[in-house]
């Protein structure tokens, strides 16, 4: 791994075991984030992209657990580490903004007291210089009147307000990667705007490497260099966003890309992906999307190789041998 790596998985497996059976998550996914990079991750519900985050920040709820691969964070295994080694990471190294800021904001404290305790594990000051500090963060993602919003309680700003304390609350303590799951989903065509280039001039600042869960491919566009597309818990294709987007390799991809609107082309319905994203604990045999795919054949019921299509572009579909 070389020194502008920050991340590497390798061969990822999450699996949780239930009464029905064993549910497979994340199934053998490889990517690797260098600094200063972005790297998309989209595709359906349940396609695995959040438990992809879960799995690399030590936190997978139960009854799951890591079963297989590495998670190289600085050429080191995430998974060998102790659960007290992965708090020390947590927020210092790596950090998380989840999609609902009122799952991550807690009600009964205000903004100030939330930000000044996570600055207080970074810097050994007093509470004043703590507090300015926590005034400047506020300031720093654009919120008006910073010192007198850290009086603030959760319930009492808006939900794109909320959203950018998280913001503040994630770069208090300098991560090199953000992980963002889909953050976006709850605010309005402006404020999502501005939330956008607020994590792009942090980015910009830090040289923080940003991982981007999202089903906007608009927001890809606008976010990504890189994209890695999720199906049934498995990576089907991984290219940079110019080839993503003018090359599609994998059907399910080319599905995606169908369903984006588009604002030069009158049509009556939008095209739709027909059927529903398989079971995880019941995967077809061969390619988990065989089922829905107009392309299959008898071959499918194989699963398929990782075929390189280009030079940094990858996909999992017997079109591309």
């Amino acid at each position: 791994m070389t020194n502008d790596v920050i991340l590497q998985v390798q061969d990822l497996q999450t699996h949780f075991f239930t009464r029905t059976g064993v549910v497979k998550a994340v199934d053998g996914i490889n990517f690797e984030l260098k600094r200063g990079e972005t790297l998309g991750i989209v595709g359906e519900s349940g396609s695995g992209k959040s438990m992809t985050a879960w799995s690399i920040l030590g936190m997978v709820p139960h009854p799951g657990r890591i079963v297989g691969g590495a998670i190289n964070y600085l050429g080191e295994n995430l998974l060998e580490k102790s659960r007290g080694e992965m708090r020390d990471i947590r927020g210092s190294g790596i950090c998380m903004v989840m999609q609902d800021p009122l799952t991550s904001l807690n009600p009964v404290f205000t903004v100030g007291d939330q930000l000044v305790e996570t600055l207080r594990l970074e810097y050994d000051e007093p509470k004043r210089s703590l507090r300015q500090r926590a005034v400047d963060l506020l300031a720093n993602v654009r919120i008006p009147a910073a010192e007198e919003r850290l009086a603030n309680f959760p319930h009492q700003m808006s939900g794109g307000m909320r959203q950018r304390v998280v913001g503040a609350i994630s770069i208090a303590r300098a991560p090199n990667l953000l992980i963002a799951d889909e953050p976006t989903t709850s605010l309005d065509a402006t404020i999502q705007l501005q939330y956008l280039r607020l994590l792009k001039d942090i980015q910009a600042e830090t040289g923080a490497a940003i991982i981007f869960i999202t089903h906007d491919f608009g927001i890809v566009a606008r976010m990504c260099d890189r994209v890695a597309v999720m199906y049934a818990g498995r990576i089907v294709e991984q290219s940079d966003v110019e080839d993503m987007f003018d090359s599609p390799a994998h059907p399910y991809t080319e599905a995606l890309l169908q369903s984006v609107p588009d604002l030069d082309t009158d049509v009556d319905t939008l095209p739709s992906i027909e059927g529903q994203p398989p079971s995880l604990d019941a995967l077809p045999e061969g390619c988990s999307f065989a089922p829905r795919c107009p392309h299959a054949w008898e071959r499918c019921l194989e699963y398929p190789d990782e075929f390189t299509v280009a030079p940094g572009h990858t996909s999992r579909c017997w079109r591309s041998e």
